[in-house]
């Protein structure tokens, strides 16, 4: 161990942590261009993804909307003809 506690290693502020701080930096120059690219397709990826969900999402529930509203008009059909019997 190098001296450094756990708690420190994980530590998100500039003043020092080893695997996510800000202290510690991989290699020089330009270092941050790569991981914003990485982040755009990412975000572009997820972003994406949501649409994708949310179009399903939709489509799942007019499904929903129009099985229920089926559902319920033969459970209506069905206690009118019972009723009607008498």
């Amino acid at each position: 161990m190098n001296g450094t506690s756990w708690a420190d290693q994980w530590d998100n502020s500039a003043k020092g942590g080893r695997i996510g701080g800000g202290a510690v930096s991989g290699g020089g120059g330009g270092g941050g261009a790569p991981s914003t690219s990485k982040t755009g397709k990412y975000k572009e990826k997820l972003g994406q993804g949501l649409d994708k969900t949310k179009t399903l999402a939709s489509s799942g529930l007019k499904k929903l909307k129009t099985g229920s509203a089926i559902g319920f008009r033969w459970v209506k059909d069905k206690y009118h003809k019972t009723t009607n019997k008498h």
